[in-house]
């Protein structure tokens, strides 16, 4: 990945890319949608990655599966403490949707316009 690249992460309830619906949580999206993006913000690749982990019968934590693709930032509804800790201790952005589709939540990170997700989810479940 060339330096000037940023690459974001976000889940998705489906593998469409940019008109992909938001999940409702990161640790339990079906899918995530990796966006290399250029230092002038333009989109340079979308793909969509299946979920591997741990809640879909796969090996690891969704959170440390994601840290191998290096994402600078990770766009969610939300997440588990332990997923955040994970992404803030690695220095990688977790921020705040606020958009029903991947597209939507990409121009709204393009525009600055996210707020940092600080707090994890107590919802969360972890076996």
């Amino acid at each position: 990945m060339e330096n000037n690249m940023e690459r974001v992460v976000i889940p998705a309830e489906d593998g469409n890319g940019l008109d992909a619906r938001l999940s409702e949580h990161f640790g339990r999206a079906p899918y995530f949608i990796l966006v290399d993006l250029d230092e002038d913000g333009n989109i340079l690749s979308v793909q969509a990655v299946r979920n591997t982990g741990e809640h879909f019968g796969g090996v690891g934590r969704p959170a440390d599966n994601i840290l191998r693709l290096k994402p600078n930032a990770v766009i969610t509804y939300g997440m588990g403490p332990r997923a955040l800790s994970i992404f803030q201790s690695a220095g990688i952005a977790v921020l705040k949707a606020s958009a029903n589709t991947v597209r939507e939540g990409l121009e709204a990170y393009r525009k600055n316009l996210l707020e940092e997700l600080t707090e994890g989810c107590r919802r969360a479940r972890h076996r």
